[in-house]
């Protein structure tokens, strides 16, 4: 990609993390980020490394995850076009990040070292509100799905994660709205076995509110999914 196609990238994906800044404000910040590009399924950042670069994703698709104490992969928020991730590198004490971010898709990043965008956050300060809104959102989604596991059954989990997924990295094609996700996945994010996964798509398929086919799943009738009762 060249400056200009990163340029129209960028103004088509209206990034939260630049709004409020002026045309000129933007091509400066952009003009000191470096491209990179990443295979799908690669690893951009780890937890427990120093967070010393910021990134906002161009193309492609990216998620967060967590390895337990025991070894266990934990799925997370998943990232669309126009997200960024590893924000603590805005901090001025140093800090490691907190989970890892992979690629889900081919993707294409741009990329700001530690003392780059701290420059920048001194002198935009709507960028460390803009960061701070970010952060603000993530701890809703998270208090969403503490309240979904401890009041919610699992069925009500699974309609829940699918819904949110539609609405973040899902894409309308004719029939519906698609997902690249697979049943393990959606199973780790509902917090439901791999059984229960696929015995209530299935179930879900057969009433004709999704339709599965190897690593996708197409939602029919999204609105219809959060009605589930049991």
């Amino acid at each position: 990609m060249t400056p200009s196609d990163i340029a129209a990238a960028v103004r088509d994906l209206k990034p939260r993390f630049l709004e409020g800044l002026s045309p000129l404000e933007i091509k400066a910040v952009l003009a000191a980020a470096k491209l990179r590009r990443y295979l799908a399924n690669s690893v951009v950042t780890n937890q427990g490394h120093p967070a010393d670069h910021l990134f906002l994703l161009v193309s492609g698709r990216a998620r967060y995850f967590y390895i337990t104490p025991d070894g266990q992969k934990t799925l997370l928020l998943w990232l669309p076009p126009g997200e960024t991730f590893g924000a603590a590198a805005f901090l001025s004490k140093p800090f490691q990040y907190l989970v890892s971010t992979e690629t889900v898709k081919n993707s294409c990043v741009l990329v700001w070292d530690r003392a780059t965008i701290r420059e920048f956050a001194a002198r935009y300060p709507r960028l460390v509100e803009n960061a701070l809104l970010i952060a603000f959102d993530y701890l809703v989604v998270y208090r969403a799905m503490h309240v979904s596991l401890t009041c919610h059954t699992a069925r009500q989990r699974l309609a829940t994660v699918l819904v949110n997924l539609a609405s973040g990295i899902g894409h309308a094609v004719p029939g519906g709205i698609e997902l690249d996700v697979n049943n393990e996945e959606l199973a780790n994010e509902a917090n439901v076995t791999l059984f229960t996964a696929s015995r209530l798509l299935s179930e879900w398929q057969r009433s004709g509110m999704v339709l599965k086919n190897r690593g996708k799943v197409l939602l029919r009738s999204p609105e219809l999914l959060l009605t589930q009762e049991v």
